[in-house]
């Protein structure tokens, strides 16, 4: 089995691409959403987190393809993707009806959670013009050839935002995959999105018939089991006390019934309180397992984005070279670093990622 094969840097072009939904996100900070009388916001989806990441932390070009409803709440999204410096130029732009009742921008209201509290997150974003996408409304061609694509990034939250979605990626697979371009999936398994468009049943439909495309496939070992409906050893409530073995068959398994998989990548969370994890993570690349560094005890301020920073930092490393032992460092350094700060999107910077990955790193002040 051939190891995984990223396509060299096009002059101009795009080093990785995503697709899927961007949301405003509300954040009360360290208060609870429903006592909260004032809120942050932030821009975030599971999917542009990746490519938001390899622009401001990683100095890649990236763009995000997606669609946001022609208002003030749209605009204002476009801001924060703007100063995340990733190219808004395959946004689709949908009118306004005045009310929102046809299509609408996504919302996401997270807070964070403190010690036996869990962080918890309500969405508003049903009828959104991300989940309204269909297949025809992007022109891969234009994106693939005249532009320039290395890697091509979506997930499990995009394909379950509606009955459309899972086509479109299927329309950006089968494009990509003619053209030799790296594509990778987080299979990011949220009850709540798929229980509307046909519950888990429905996630492993869809998610086993994109998976023959895939030369990158990401998640915990709780997407596995739910999204892909891979039987693993230990269920539930069971996950985080899993012995390292089960996760390695349970990729053993899973390359066996594809074995177009390049790269199988899972984040490691042992959650001791919502402030407290145990973190890690393992790769397997051409019938060879790699182990990050483990981090017994991590303190965490805002959990959210931490898998999604560890996909871009493990795609940085794919992307300039490193090949698959630096990728499972730089992603779980850089998954570790974005959990001490708040937002869905990263605040690390590539000199921290780098220190934490290669040296170990410390907590001491840095001047």
């Amino acid at each position: 089995m051939a190891s995984l094969q990223v396509p060299g840097p096009k002059a101009g072009g795009f080093d990785l691409v995503s697709l899927g939904e961007i949301m405003l996100r509300f954040d009360p900070g360290d208060e609870r959403v429903r006592t909260a009388r004032n809120f942050r916001v932030w821009e975030g989806g599971g999917e542009y987190n990746v490519a938001r990441a390899l622009r401001r932390c990683f100095g890649l070009k990236t763009a995000a393809v997606t669609a946001l409803v022609d208002n003030d709440i749209g605009r204002l999204i476009e801001d924060c993707i703007l100063q995340g410096g990733v190219d808004t130029g395959w946004i689709s732009w949908l009118p306004f009806d005045g009310v929102g009742r046809q299509t609408r921008n996504g919302l996401n209201f997270t807070e964070r959670g403190f010690g036996l509290r869990g962080a918890r997150g309500i969405y508003d974003r049903g009828h959104s013009a991300a989940a309204a996408m269909k297949p025809g409304d992007v022109d891969w061609e234009a994106l693939f050839d005249e532009s320039g694509v290395r890697w091509l990034h979506t997930g499990g939250i995009f394909a379950a935002l509606s009955e459309t979605t899972p086509a479109v990626i299927e329309e950006a697979f089968a494009a990509a995959r003619n053209r030799g371009i790296v594509i990778s999936y987080d299979l990011n398994y949220r009850p709540s999105l798929w229980k509307q468009v046909g519950g888990h049943e429905r996630a492993i439909e869809v998610n086993r018939r994109l998976a023959p495309y895939l030369d990158v496939i990401i998640g915990n070992e709780e997407d596995f089991t739910a999204a892909l409906g891979l039987p693993v050893e230990g269920t539930g409530s069971d996950f985080d006390k899993l012995p390292l073995d089960s996760y390695r068959r349970m990729i053993d398994k899973a390359v066996s019934l594809y074995p177009n998989f390049r790269v199988i990548a899972t984040t490691l969370r042992k959650v001791i309180s919502a402030n407290r994890n145990d973190w890690g993570a393992i790769l397997w690349e051409d019938g060879v397992f790699y182990q990050a560094a483990e981090r017994p005890g991590l303190e965490v301020y805002d959990r959210v984005g931490g898998g999604d920073s560890f996909a871009s930092g493990m795609i940085y490393a794919y992307l300039t070279g490193m090949g698959a032992r630096r990728a499972v460092d730089y992603g779980a350094a850089h998954g570790a670093l974005a959990m001490t700060t708040p937002g869905d999107t990263s605040m690390a910077g590539l000199e921290e990622v780098r220190k934490l990955a290669e040296e170990g790193g410390t907590a001491r002040i840095d001047r």
